[in-house]
């Protein structure tokens, strides 16, 4: 018995997922609803890259009209490959039982992610190492201020 929802995500040029916002339709609306949000946090991008559903040219046109826009099958290819940890994850929790559960779990589950696994192919081993360790004093700090 369940519904559709359409996952909006949001990738910087580097991969690093930016916003996410679960919705159940997937038109013109939801599209503005969605850059909207992510522009109030994130300010105006120089280009906005997307996939070819017309609803983001829409969206686009009345919010930001200045702003280049490119739809091509293949430049939102690191949008398609921050999914692949969303869906993993959600496989192992056995479905996401509501959209609002989704939304509070994938809200913080890529911000979290993208601390604890740095780009390895980057890296080296030394700095590779580091960045674990600095992202280990980050969460113990965090959670250190939770429990306080």
């Amino acid at each position: 018995k369940g519904r559709t929802h359409w996952l909006w995500r949001a990738v910087d040029a580097n991969g690093d997922v930016l916003d996410i916002l679960v919705q159940s339709r997937r038109n013109k609306v939801a599209a503005q609803r969605f850059l909207r949000k992510l522009m109030k946090r994130w300010d105006q991008p120089h280009v906005l890259v997307t996939d070819k559903l017309r609803s983001y040219g829409a969206a686009k046109a009345e919010i930001a009209p200045g702003i280049e826009h490119r739809q091509h099958k293949g430049l939102n290819n690191r949008s398609e490959a921050s999914h692949r940890h969303t869906r993993r994850r959600e496989k192992i929790m056995g479905r996401f039982k509501s959209p609002r559960q989704a939304q509070r779990f994938l809200s913080v589950h890529d911000q979290i992610a993208s601390l604890f696994r740095p780009k390895r192919h980057r890296l080296s081993a030394k700095s590779y190492h580091h960045a674990r360790s600095d992202a280990l004093d980050l969460w113990t700090g965090y959670t250190a201020e939770l429990t306080a």
